[in-house]
């Protein structure tokens, strides 16, 4: 079998037969691998704890006929704080869950890498409190990434001023004027919130760590994100649902 490299993200593991799992992964360049970690259950297996959820690993593969067989593991970065408290770990988990369903086998897009890399780095150091913040500059950003960055200076429907409007469109992604602000799937989203999302979108994941962001803002952008992710994502994200009703 032709073997090669990667450094990955580890986003998911599922236990298969009594001492393998398969491993969801996020390659360096945005690529979903799905591979198999032989006997990485049993005790003593060569893999130890190297294959952990939200570790960053550099590996070596074999491919395999349906899925790739994982060789050898290196640890590059453990993030091991996002698993050892409750509200990192439910964040880290929104992190983990989005990704896995936005990358695609045979798909590059190697922002989305760089971005999960760094949004659990910002997790493991943030303050509690600004555990949904940092959950909520990811989604735009991933959302970006995406292909959906929201439409923030005039009225995603018209294009006319949207000064005046309170309303945030989750089919044209973005504000709405008065004028377009009755239409379907239109939800009240206010200037804060609009002010909010532009900074998270031009910031760093470590300069969203830092930021002192209204608390109340920050529930209410949570909530629109939670909603324009279901929209556009074909894919139904248990770890956020859970997520923003508990920061709700």
């Amino acid at each position: 079998m032709p073997s090669y490299h990667a450094r990955a993200l580890v986003l998911r593991k599922t236990k298969l037969g009594e001492t393998d799992s398969i491993l969801n992964l996020l390659a360096e360049d945005g690529r979903q691998i799905r591979a198999v970690a032989k006997g990485v259950r049993k005790p003593g297996s060569r893999f130890g704890g190297r294959l952990e959820p939200h570790s960053v690993v550099d590996l070596l593969l074999h491919t395999g006929r349906n899925l790739d067989v994982i060789t050898e593991a290196d640890t590059v970065v453990t993030h091991s704080a996002v698993r050892e408290d409750f509200d990192r770990a439910s964040a880290a988990a929104v992190v983990a869950d989005v990704l896995d369903k936005m990358s695609l086998e045979g798909q590059a897009e190697d922002r989305l890498f760089g971005l999960g890399d760094a949004t659990l780095a910002a997790l493991e150091v943030a303050d509690v409190s600004r555990l949904p913040q940092i959950v909520s500059a990811f989604l735009v950003k991933a959302m970006a990434m995406h292909g959906y960055r929201p439409q923030l200076e005039s009225c995603a429907a018209c294009a006319a001023s949207a000064e005046g409007g309170s309303g945030f469109s989750l089919a044209a992604g973005g504000i709405v004027c008065p004028d377009c602000g009755s239409g379907e799937a239109v939800v009240r989203f206010s200037e804060d919130g609009r002010s909010q999302l532009e900074r998270m979108l031009s910031s760093t994941m470590a300069e969203v760590a830092s930021a002192h962001e209204d608390s109340e803002t920050v529930r209410q952008t949570l909530d629109l994100l939670r909603g324009f992710v279901a929209y556009h994502v074909p894919a139904k994200m248990k770890a956020l649902d859970m997520y923003a009703m508990r920061a709700g």
